[in-house]
């Protein structure tokens, strides 16, 4: 009598193991993952409304205004110093400040 008891007791139910990795999984999705989405999309939202005249922010802290646009490259103007364009990826753009918000 004392085995079957011990050998029902040893199987477990295995949704109760899954409903925790399931449990894990979905508080991954909402705190890690969706919010990566969410702020790769505005990034790529934000590099694909570019405009010539715009003030932009660049990942090393510089400000700069664009003066060209290409496929995968802009030409940031920084301060009042005409000759300093410099060549850089889209990506390298933070931040936009829209020339018509002035």
């Amino acid at each position: 009598m004392s085995i079957l008891l011990t050998e029902g007791a040893a199987t477990a139910n295995p949704l109760s193991m899954l409903i925790p990795v399931a449990v894990l999984f979905i508080f991954m999705y909402f705190f890690m993952i969706r919010p990566q989405q969410k702020e790769t999309k505005r990034k790529n939202a934000m590099i694909a409304s570019l405009a010539v005249g715009d003030t932009v922010l660049t990942t090393s802290g510089f400000y700069g205004v664009l003066i060209d646009i290409a496929d995968d490259t802009v030409i940031v103007e920084f301060g009042s110093n005409k000759n300093c364009r410099i060549p850089m990826q889209k990506d390298a753009v933070a931040a936009v400040e829209k020339a018509d918000a002035e």
